[in-house]
């Protein structure tokens, strides 16, 4: 019979292999159970109530990741006003639009028009309101555009005639906006 001492070192190899194994196996388990509660997580806005198809399209739009409870459906609602304000200023002189700001307000939109189409989630309903911003600012350069082409027809003198006119007109508004606040 061999020695006690010698079953031991015989025994050692075999131990730690099956060691480890059990060191891979609790690792492996460790990850699955990582990998399955961040999958959880990543269906948070998923919803598990019921099958797309059997939902109303409400809760299909509550759930939604782009829904009504997002800022990524917001955001589009309240860049409306701006398309809005730009429209109304359709109806105002070409002299009395801010070149620099409609140029900003067309590039803005022509940019983040190409932006919401590479985000995740896409997002087409921002998409279509900075695609109409960029429109409403490419009208309104083009009539700032073709005011000053007109403008430089006209002599220094007469240019200068339909600025003061235009200022003693803003005045007189500014100065009876005063007088009406003044009086309330």
């Amino acid at each position: 019979m061999p020695a006690p001492s010698t079953i031991l070192r015989a025994a050692r190899p075999a131990f730690r292999a099956q060691s480890h194994f059990f060191t891979q196996q609790s690792q492996a388990q460790a990850f699955r159970s990582t990998r399955a509660r961040f999958q959880q997580q990543s269906r948070r806005w998923q919803s598990t109530a019921a099958p797309a198809g059997s939902q109303s399209w409400a809760r299909r739009l509550w759930d939604s990741p782009i829904g009504i409870k997002t800022v990524h459906f917001w955001a589009p609602i309240m860049k409306w006003c701006l398309v809005l304000a730009g429209i109304s200023d359709f109806y105002r002189p070409a002299e009395k639009l801010s070149l620099t700001q409609n140029v900003a307000l067309t590039c803005t939109g022509l940019i983040w028009t190409r932006w919401c189409l590479i985000i995740k989630p896409r997002n087409i309903m921002l998409a279509s309101v900075n695609f109409f911003l960029g429109l409403v600012g490419i009208v309104q350069v083009s009539r700032i555009a073709m005011y000053n082409a007109s403008q430089k027809k006209l002599t220094a003198g007469e240019q200068i005639e339909a600025a003061k006119d235009g200022a003693v007109e803003s005045a007189t508004g500014l100065k009876e906006d005063v007088v009406a606040v003044a009086k309330s």
